[in-house]
């Protein structure tokens, strides 16, 4: 799926450390890129942002969700994600967290992308701000995506601020693209013709390399 070749690994053992049928399942990934390809800073007003959309929570977030459902509302990981829901709260939480490095590659192959930033710790606008001139701010207008019904049942469970959501959840974005306002349709239709939905979300203006998230 991401176009990575598995070069090793270790079967690590043990014992006395963990309980009968447990077991800790650990990965990680490094990545290398020539020098000629990094992207260069060219993040500028009047660019506009594309996100990618999540499946989910992906790796972010887990501990403030168990809190909010199992420990304070009292859920069971067997019982409905939410009502009328045909799956479960563990299956919910459990979707596969989308791989997007062969969309972001179709993208720059295809238009001028000037940044990516990759919505992981520090939700939406900790992560944009990574990509951002001390000059310039990005602007993300939150509500004109499509947010997983997951989000709001750990807000409600939970009785989280919106502040604290943005921080720690992607809110059902995984990936943002920052690129010229002339090529949002052929971006938009790039990254849906990889399998991954998309919309326009926001955009570049000056400031002082903050992100902001609007209310819906």
């Amino acid at each position: 799926q991401a176009g990575c070749a598995l070069i090793g690994g270790e079967m690590s053992e043990h014992p006395d450390l963990m309980s009968a049928g447990e077991f800790d399942l650990v990965g990680f990934a490094v990545g290398i890129v020539e020098r000629s390809k990094i992207l260069p800073q060219r993040v500028a007003a009047g660019d506009q942002i594309i996100g990618f959309a999540s499946p989910g929570l992906r790796s972010n977030g887990y501990s403030l969700a168990r809190r909010a459902l199992l420990d304070r509302a009292g859920r069971s990981l067997q019982s409905p994600a939410w009502s009328g829901a045909h799956h479960s709260l563990g299956e919910e939480l459990l979707r596969p967290s989308a791989i997007y490095a062969p969309a972001m590659s179709a993208l720059n192959r295809r238009v001028d992308v000037h940044a990516f930033a990759h919505v992981t710790g520090g939700g939406i606008g900790g992560n944009l701000e990574r990509v951002l001139p001390s000059s310039l701010d990005g602007v993300i207008r939150r509500g004109v995506w499509d947010e997983p019904r997951i989000f709001a049942e750990v807000q409600a469970a939970g009785d989280i601020s919106d502040d604290e959501m943005q921080r720690t959840f992607n809110l059902g974005l995984g990936m943002l693209a920052v690129l010229p306002a002339g090529e949002v349709e052929a971006a938009l239709d790039s990254v849906r013709a990889s399998g991954h939905q998309a919309w326009l979300v926001g955009e570049i203006v000056n400031g002082s390399g903050r992100a902001h998230i609007t209310s819906p």
